[in-house]
């Protein structure tokens, strides 16, 4: 039944440039609640496979368990997992909260959540919803978060600033957001952590830990809100020059 619904690496930041104000005529390609935001300054790789790799392979890597141990998953929490897919980290989300935690399993893929769903069913995970995003908004109930899982699908994010602007207040209190991606040109499926690290800054984020870990190649990264959001219009674009660290 579908419920309705390391090491700590101090690393600097890239130089903030320009603002989000730009002529409409030069956006007509952009959704028009972006429009207030800058564009991204940096290749959106295309969306691929919804199924990242086979579950058997990530599993003998330890990748969710580590993920989620790294990250203090624990009974009881409220957990979104960002571009489910085909549902790898939901089902170990829902199985690691228990009964008394919930998780909100994400994506913009209406296919991708229709198969979810399907399996949502058939392994009768009744602490677990659905829902579907926006390229722009993840459409999450605010103040509701503990964590807000982004795996392997931040730079395939086409609004970038908008996306995670609009995801600062579906977080609790001391809730945090975590990401996991790969070092790499955004339009080879992966981001530099400086550029990274740069966007979640540029819209109020603050970086709480970062680790590399390639025995999953790829890194985490945990963001914590900071302050008040800043107004659209005054967030600065990160130019994409990061090298890999």
């Amino acid at each position: 039944m579908i419920a309705k619904f390391p090491t700590l690496l101090a690393m600097p930041l890239l130089l903030l440039t320009g603002t989000a104000c730009k002529p409409v005529e030069q956006q007509a390609d952009r959704p028009e609640t972006s429009r207030e935001f800058p564009r991204a300054d940096r290749a959106v790789a295309l969306s691929g496979d919804t199924q990242f790799s086979t579950e058997a392979a990530r599993d003998e890597a330890g990748e969710a368990t580590k993920l989620m141990n790294w990250a203090e998953i624990a009974p009881g929490m409220t957990v979104a997992d960002i571009g489910a897919g085909e549902g790898y980290y939901t089902v170990r989300l829902a199985e690691r909260v228990g009964i008394r935690g919930r998780v909100l399993a994400q994506d913009i893929n209406r296919g991708a959540l229709d198969r979810l769903g399907e399996r949502i069913s058939r392994e009768r995970l009744d602490n677990v919803a659905i829902k579907e995003g926006g390229i722009d908004d993840p459409r999450l109930p605010p103040n509701s978060f503990d964590r807000i899982f982004m795996v392997h699908m931040y730079h395939e994010v086409t609004e970038p600033y908008a996306f995670i602007w609009r995801l600062r207040s579906a977080l609790k209190a001391n809730g945090q957001v975590i990401v996991v991606d790969r070092n790499r040109a955004t339009k080879q499926h992966g981001i530099p952590p400086k550029l990274l690290f740069c966007e979640f800054e540029a819209v109020g984020y603050r970086l709480v830990e970062f680790a590399e870990r390639p025995e999953v190649g790829a890194y985490f990264a945990r963001f914590e809100r900071k302050g008040k959001a800043p107004a659209p219009t005054a967030i600065k674009t990160c130019k994409e020059t990061a090298k890999r660290a």
